[in-house]
């Protein structure tokens, strides 16, 4: 039996959210409730909620703290310690994810044989919901275990299934070292990739016009067969800019005109990634690839989504650029 004291370790450290509201307040008692489920919150015993310690997870229950307050209920918000390592697993084993996990894996599992008599507007749809709960449960999944990793192993499956469908003819890796380039021998030139632009070819045509040729010149292709001779591809099998080893055509141009030290470039090229690919979370991925399905929808043709989305990329690169600031 393991009874020695471990209130000195950080990891033993925990909030206490103590809560009572009055019975008249049947709304604000749901409000309150779907937002301590939201926060993953354990639950020792009715009305009262247990989180790790952290300065977002303080913040968060502070705030339910107020509005219980509000509601005319009352709340203490405390500062508590596990007092042995049995307790302090106890803890932990109110924050077992397993059950959730093996319910979403079979979402999952019974939605993938379907994808491919989806249209694509639907097949987006599917993926923006199926990515809002993966970053959901990422996100209050405090003890992570092999539990998770099977999890984000089967959504990258799901995720690269689903985007091959909305991306017929997406690049194979190929192994090769990338070449550094002189952005001023590449001026004024007429670039080329797949049409029906997404994330990694979207990106990629911004790039090129806003810091590599900014008088660039894009063909967006129905066949790559048909790339005008002289024109520079990118993001399609045999192009000049694909994708290498296990980065996206964005990051490949990064790296092939010397932009990787850019802070802001860097942090797209990552958001692009997880997005294209997989490998990776960007708390900002999901908002984008949900802003680009709807200009996509309503664009004219693919210059005026990149018209449009130009100006989101434009706003996390600014976004990105900033060092934000310690939260721990």
């Amino acid at each position: 039996m393991k009874t020695q004291t471990i209130n000195a370790d950080p990891s033993a450290r925990w909030l206490l959210l103590v809560l009572s509201l009055p019975t008249n307040s049947a709304t604000g008692r749901m409000r309150i409730w779907r937002n301590l489920k939201a926060l993953g919150c354990g639950s020792l015993r009715d009305g009262a909620y247990l989180l790790p310690f952290g300065e977002v997870q303080q913040q968060a229950l502070q705030d339910l703290s107020e509005e219980t307050l509000r509601e005319g209920g009352s709340a203490w918000l405390l500062h508590v310690w596990a007092q042995t390592e049995d307790e302090n697993l106890a803890f932990q084993a109110l924050f077992d994810r397993s059950g959730e996990y093996a319910t979403w894996l079979q979402t999952l599992a019974d939605a993938r044989p379907g994808l491919g008599n989806l249209k694509p507007q639907e097949i987006t749809k599917l993926l923006r919901k199926m990515r809002r709960e993966y970053e959901a449960f990422k996100s209050i999944d405090y003890f992570p275990g092999d539990g998770s990793n099977t999890v984000e192993a089967a959504w990258m499956d799901f995720m690269q299934a689903a985007e091959g469908l909305l991306s017929v003819g997406e690049p194979q890796a190929v192994q090769a070292a990338i070449k550094a380039l002189a952005i001023d021998d590449y001026q004024g030139r007429t670039w080329a990739t797949r049409q029906h632009l997404w994330v990694d070819r979207v990106a990629c045509a911004w790039l090129i016009r806003r810091f590599i040729d900014r008088h660039a010149r894009f063909v967006w292709l129905e066949s790559v067969k048909d790339c005008p001779p002289g024109a520079l591809g990118f993001d399609f099998d045999g192009a000049a800019f694909t994708h290498v080893g296990d980065r996206v055509s964005f990051e490949v141009l990064l790296a092939s005109f010397d932009l990787e030290a850019d802070r802001g470039l860097q942090r797209l090229g990552a958001m692009v990634h997880v997005l294209d690919i997989g490998n990776g979370y960007v708390p900002e991925a999901s908002g984008f690839e949900a802003m680009l399905a709807g200009a996509r929808q309503n664009a004219r043709d693919d210059d005026d989504l990149l018209d449009k989305i130009s100006v989101v990329l434009d706003a996390l690169y600014q976004h990105f650029s900033v060092v934000q600031p310690s939260t721990t």
